[in-house]
């Protein structure tokens, strides 16, 4: 992939502002790793959390995601580990007492798939949008590699538009 060209969840290849960006130091770049990892295991850990009061029907597409993002975790992982970074398991903490004030505060509510849905989607975007950044930041090889995983990401994020759309 040519330096100038990045990749974005609204409209696919698109130019990026500058023709070549700088390569992070390897500090930066790893934290950037880190940092996805982290979201992507928040986000897994929040559809885990979301199973136990959700809808047969709309579980079987959080397993399918929570699936997906196991997937993207053991690769940006193995990517980590490959370049000598530190592999993380776990996730924020940020992460862990976002997924609880949900938990409680959805708890709370009558029906539960349609709140759950919406938290969902946006994290998920959330999370779609981070990879974005992190592209357009990172060294090319990282780009290519966070590149590979975007389809998963915009998968997960369309079934979720979809979900909300049809929830309310």
């Amino acid at each position: 992939m040519p330096d100038s060209v990045r990749t974005s969840h609204h409209g696919g290849m698109k130019p990026s502002a500058t023709p070549a960006h700088a390569a992070l130091p390897p500090y930066a770049a790893q934290a950037a790793w880190r940092a996805l990892i982290q979201r992507s295991v928040d986000l897994r850990e929040l559809y885990q959390k979301s199973l136990q009061t959700c809808e047969p029907g709309v579980r079987t597409v959080l397993e399918d995601n929570a699936q997906t993002l196991h997937i993207l975790i053991g690769e940006l992982q193995a990517h980590t580990g490959s370049e000598g970074g530190q592999i993380r398991h776990q996730g924020s903490w940020r992460g862990t007492a976002r997924r609880q004030f949900s938990g409680w505060l959805i708890g709370a509510m009558a029906r539960q798939d349609r709140p759950w849905l919406r938290v969902l989607a946006r994290q998920g975007n959330e999370l779609l949008e981070s990879f974005e950044g992190s592209i357009a930041e990172l060294p090319n090889e990282s780009a290519r590699v966070l590149c590979r995983q975007l389809p998963r990401l915009q998968g997960i994020c369309q079934d979720m538009d979809c979900l909300v759309g049809s929830a309310s």
